[in-house]
């Protein structure tokens, strides 16, 4: 199984009778303590049937939910460690080591820009095999180090692989694709994770996620556990929104919605497959007003010309701070 969160500022209310309708429904097989907890309140993101007319008002509101009987990738259900041993195939795996249970996100060309930038985790390339050894390894030397594994399945896995793969509800998944005009499936990655990992995984991008877990994990941004409220003061009003996703699950991630996973703490290893879609081309004729995902578009673009046309990230903020001064700041008090 999984849990997902995913965080946002001053969240807009959720209507009131819908939110009634929503009840607290979490799977069997796992309790409270096995999740982190944290600080910030958190919502529960709603657990529906694919057929239910509430999903189709969430993701066309780009509100996370969990679909629980679309059978997305019900041949996959069987994939647990000795049977992806057997049948991967012996192509390389991208894995990542960390001093600690934190995968934390980074773009290793962007971060290049940062001499003073020292990773958390770093990346290694090996097979299967060895890492199912390391893996084993580590959970025998009973450290704090951990091993996580992020890999798009491609044309190196093995014939069973692919007739699973082949096997997945690509009739369900390219009608919602049409349905929604989401841009192109850029990629499914496989991701497994010991128990008690975290991996931060920040949708700051033209992305729309849908992931299916089958085992345990948890999903959020910034560092829960220690929050630095000097350089994040406004997570102080964050709230989250939390689901735990079992086997077969779908999670339907907005496009540019923080979010992490987090391992079950003595859960055991999580599995899950993740199908990223570009989001959906700019439309000829643009409706006001102006959607949240929109606006967030918008600011990040921004950004970007600006570190380019500047040349260097750290002055991006200043020359913000400079045209909002004394033109725009006296709305925001």
């Amino acid at each position: 199984m999984a849990a997902a969160t995913v965080a946002e500022a001053d969240p807009a209310e959720t209507d009131g009778a819908a939110a009634a309708a929503f009840t607290d429904l979490r799977d069997p097989g796992w309790n409270e303590s096995q999740l982190r907890q944290y600080t910030f309140p958190n919502r529960q993101i709603p657990r529906l049937s694919h057929t239910d007319p509430r999903a189709e008002v969430l993701i066309n509101n780009e509100e996370p939910v969990v679909l629980t009987d679309t059978s997305l990738v019900y041949p996959a259900l069987k994939w647990d460690i000795p049977y992806l041993q057997e049948n991967i195939g012996n192509g390389d795996f991208s894995v990542y080591i960390a001093e600690n249970h934190k995968f934390l996100y980074y773009d290793e060309k962007k971060m290049t820009n940062f001499q003073d930038f020292v990773p958390k985790s770093h990346r290694i390339e090996i097979k299967f095999s060895e890492f199912v050894d390391k893996m084993h390894q580590t959970e025998e030397q009973g450290g704090k180090e951990r091993v996580y594994l992020q890999q798009t399945l491609n044309d190196t896995v093995g014939r069973k692989i692919v007739v699973d793969f082949l096997g997945f509800n690509w009739n369900w998944i390219n009608k919602q694709q049409a349905k929604r005009n989401w841009g192109p499936l850029t990629s499914n990655l496989l991701l497994i994770g010991m128990e008690g990992t975290v991996s931060v995984c920040p949708s700051l991008s033209t992305f729309k996620s849908v992931s299916c877990c089958s085992n345990h994990c948890q999903i959020f941004f910034v560092d829960f556990e220690n929050p630095d409220y000097d350089k994040f003061p406004n997570f102080k009003n964050a709230v989250g929104y939390e689901a735990v996703v079992g086997p077969g699950d779908v999670l339907y991630i907005p496009m540019y919605w923080w979010h992490h996973i987090e391992s079950l703490l003595n859960g055991g290893v999580t599995i899950t497959v993740n199908f990223w879609y570009k989001g959906a081309p700019t439309p000829k004729r643009i409706e006001y007003p102006l959607k949240a995902h929109q606006k967030v578009a918008i600011m990040r673009n921004i950004e970007k010309m600006l570190g380019e046309a500047l040349g260097d990230p750290h002055e991006v903020g200043p020359l913000l701070n400079m045209m909002i001064k004394g033109r725009y700041d006296h709305e925001l008090s």
